[in-house]
């Protein structure tokens, strides 16, 4: 894999993301969803906790910190996490390939990694990641998909792949996070039933 121009530092913030090859699936049932996420978590756990995420049909999302340990303080910190994510894209699409008999490149290229530089865009990236099924239309209500950390977000699912006190930190309550939530998606261009449903929903 070419060298990534973004250096990776310990306790900054990350947004990862990459879709499937010409815009296809990248799951397919709903046990890979789970699959990807445990071969995740084996293989980005030691460099990253996780703040937000979310896998769609064709695409995922992932917002993550580095993690500050004598393990990840050494000059090649962004060469270890870009072979941990060339790892994991290998591992996932083999067994992809292999469950579906199918051949070739699951994701399009390389994944992909942007530095959060402020509080804003941090706070506004975990709601973007979470309205996206609603964004989408798949459903009406980010609780109802469950391949994400929303229910974690607002308490309605207990789960490890979250970090609960950095919502402490920024939301007083769950209602809270699920008001800002809604407050993004009602400003997007949304079908009028589903408008509808999340202005009822949040009053």
């Amino acid at each position: 894999m070419p060298r990534r121009e973004i250096i990776f530092e310990e306790g900054l913030y990350y947004h990862f993301y990459n879709r499937g090859n010409n815009r296809g699936a990248v799951f397919f049932k709903p046990e890979n969803y789970i699959f990807f996420l445990r071969r995740w978590k084996k293989y980005l756990f030691p460099f990253f906790d996780i703040i937000a995420y979310v896998l769609m049909p064709t695409h995922y999302h992932f917002l993550m910190r580095a993690k500050s340990s004598e393990f990840l303080k050494n000059s090649e910190l962004s060469d270890s996490i870009s072979n941990a994510m060339q790892r994991f894209g290998i591992s996932y699409t083999r067994a992809i390939n292999k469950r579906f008999d199918r051949v070739g490149s699951l994701f399009q290229g390389a994944y992909q990694a942007k530095l959060i530089q402020s509080e804003a865009h941090l706070l506004h990236l975990c709601r973007y990641i979470h309205g996206n099924p609603v964004k989408d239309g798949i459903v009406a209500d980010p609780a109802d998909w469950i391949y994400s950390n929303y229910l974690e977000w607002i308490g309605e699912r207990d789960g490890t792949l979250f970090d609960p006190e950095f919502v402490r930190e920024y939301f007083d309550s769950p209602s809270d996070y699920r008001e800002f939530v809604f407050e993004d998606l009602l400003n997007r261009n949304l079908p009028d039933d589903i408008r509808i449903y999340l202005e009822n929903f949040k009053e």
